[in-house]
């Protein structure tokens, strides 16, 4: 008898105990014909604070895990108690899975190759030359950087907090000698109609806080639109987008394309991605008749 391959995986973070990445990880072992079990360790749910993340760290070697995902408020902070980093997790300065090996901790950041994956997929056309992204925040750093990676030949960042947009756009500068720009939230009108793409990387459109980020008026058919937001499934941003004649590029892709990335890290094994992606989809749509 063959012996079927284990993995125990945990997601680090706090408020994690509702995440889908647990499902759909061990719903592709299982197609898979692996015996994987991945749990969320929420931190907010067990009353242990981040700064404890080195024990816990400990914690999951000793008990025999494989690796674990990193999420808010830990992506920066895992990477002071790493034994090895991956260049692009380095040069984001961010980690959101950690393999557990026996030469060493080992970190990752799938959140930008997983959005680099999802346009290549979705978007593999779409024009480079100015796009305009909205929000500097940890998933906006990932996703600009996965930008200038596929070619963007100027990028302008737009945050509510400038310095914040404005230190973003300075340190891709010298990172990837790119041509990249911050601007105020007031410039974006004439952003927009200069831009070939528009990627969104705010919580707007999100169960909690709805509506678009901008004036729908201002979308065009020869502007796509990406949205990292993929609970609800389709924003109101999407939405619009598409009765505007955009393409457009959904959260969901991002989510389930850096969690195949993880999925290829822990095990070795490429995953079915359209079959990770038509899980998730039935899980979100599950939750959203639910809600």
């Amino acid at each position: 008898m063959t012996a079927v391959s284990s993995y125990l995986v945990g997601l680090v973070g706090t408020g994690v105990t509702q995440s889908l990445s647990p499902a759909v990880h061990m719903a592709e072992g299982a197609a898979q014909g692996l015996a994987y079990v991945f749990r969320p360790v929420d931190l907010t749910a067990l009353e242990l604070d981040p700064g404890r993340l080195p024990e816990i760290l400990d914690w999951c070697e000793r008990l025999g895990y494989d690796a674990v995902t990193i999420t808010h408020p830990c992506k920066q902070a895992v990477i002071a108690h790493l034994d090895r980093v991956d260049p692009v997790a380095a040069a984001l300065g961010a980690v959101n899975t950690v393999l557990l090996t026996p030469e060493g901790r080992v970190g990752h950041n799938t959140d930008t190759t997983g959005f680099e994956a999802a346009f290549r997929a979705d978007m593999p056309d779409a024009p480079r030359g100015a796009v305009v992204q909205l929000g500097a925040g940890g998933a906006g750093t990932a996703v600009a950087d996965a930008l200038v990676r596929l070619g963007v030949e100027r990028l302008t960042i737009v945050d509510i907090d400038e310095d914040r947009a404005g230190a973003l756009a300075a340190t891709l500068r010298e990172r990837r000698n790119a041509d990249v720009r911050a601007a105020p939230h007031a410039d974006l009108v004439a952003l927009l109609e200069a831009a070939d793409g528009v990627v969104h990387c705010t919580p707007q459109g999100m169960h909690d806080h709805p509506g678009t980020p901008f004036d729908p008026e201002l979308l065009r058919p020869d502007l796509w639109v990406a949205d990292i937001v993929y609970r609800p499934l389709e924003t109101e941003l999407l939405r619009a987008a598409r009765a505007a004649g955009c393409a457009t590029l959904a959260g969901g892709h991002m989510a389930v394309a850096q969690a195949a990335d993880a999925f290829r890290l822990i095990t070795g094994i490429q995953p079915d991605v359209d079959r990770m992606l038509a899980h998730f989809r039935e899980l979100t749509l599950a939750e959203e008749r639910g809600a």
